[in-house]
């Protein structure tokens, strides 16, 4: 991991999960990168919070813009904060939405917090905890859409992968709402496909999307993989990550889980976190 690159203008503190930079945006003067010990975690545009720069960013952007008609509120629990990235783009996009975030890391939502402020007027509610423990606790049907974007030590930790967290959070979204998580795999892409296997399990319709690169194993990367019991708009989905600025693809249907053939579904028993990313990933972050 990159930790040699910092920006004379950038601004670090120690946060619980280690040392964490906001790192200016040469091209954007208000738009700033959030890296914890060096790895990329979000990317905001304070002027601009409909900006959605990080590919896998844009993709989760594409779900909260499908997850209901334009304009219409949404209840959003986001599964880990970072820079409140996707909060501030479905409160600008979406106002009166009602939004939850669970950020375990408390020193790092309070170094957001001081050094990129969100509108007050935002419905944006941020609780300090553990994310299963935080759903667990949350009442039945009360989200239209759940985003689960958690990571430690750039891993998603293995107790927000198995079936039972899944279960649990079908218990809390509201009849035809949506779950979807940004993972990260790379080579034979064994997580991946054990995490596709658990979901098609747990509900009726599923999508993936990713670089074609990540899908075929050849780069360690990024993949947002979307569920729900309801039909899902595929065709627009694949539409838009298609014509992104980095273009990626959808799986959905038999291409699905043609991908996920052979995969277990993930127990509480049987679960362990993604895989650390190689050596250098981050480095010309």
């Amino acid at each position: 991991m990159a930790r040699n690159r910092r920006s004379p203008d950038s601004r670090t503190t120690t946060v619980d999960s280690g040392t964490a930079e906001l790192r200016p945006d040469r091209d954007h003067p208000e738009a700033w990168t959030l890296l914890v010990d060096g790895a990329p975690q979000s990317h905001v545009d304070l002027g601009n919070p409909a900006r959605l720069d990080f590919p896998y960013q844009r993709r989760l952007g594409h779900l909260v813009d499908l997850a209901a008609p334009p304009g219409r509120p949404l209840r959003v629990v986001h599964l880990g904060g970072g820079a409140l990235t996707l909060a501030r783009y479905t409160a600008h996009t979406r106002p009166r939405s009602t939004q939850q975030v669970v950020e375990a890391d408390t020193a790092l939502t309070a170094f957001v917090r001081a050094e990129l402020p969100w509108d007050r007027a935002w419905r944006i509610r941020v609780r300090g905890a553990d994310a299963r423990e935080a759903l667990a606790k949350a009442p039945e049907a009360s989200a239209d859409l759940i985003i689960a974007d958690v990571f430690a030590g750039a891993r998603t930790p293995a107790h927000l992968t198995s079936a039972e967290f899944l279960a649990e959070a079908r218990r809390v979204l509201a009849p035809g709402g949506w779950y979807a998580a940004n993972l990260t795999d790379g080579g034979t892409l064994a997580f991946l496909r054990g995490q596709v296997a658990t979901v098609l399990a747990a509900f009726a319709e599923a999508a993936l999307a990713a670089d074609l690169a990540v899908l075929r194993g050849r780069r360690f990367g990024n993949a947002v993989l979307v569920a729900a019991d309801t039909p899902l708009p595929v065709a627009e989905l694949t539409r838009r990550v298609a014509t992104d600025p980095h273009a990626g693809r959808v799986e959905h249907g038999a291409a699905l889980g043609d991908f996920a053939a052979g995969a277990a579904v993930v127990t509480d028993a049987t679960a362990a976190p993604s895989p650390p990313p190689p050596p250098r990933t981050f480095d010309d972050a």
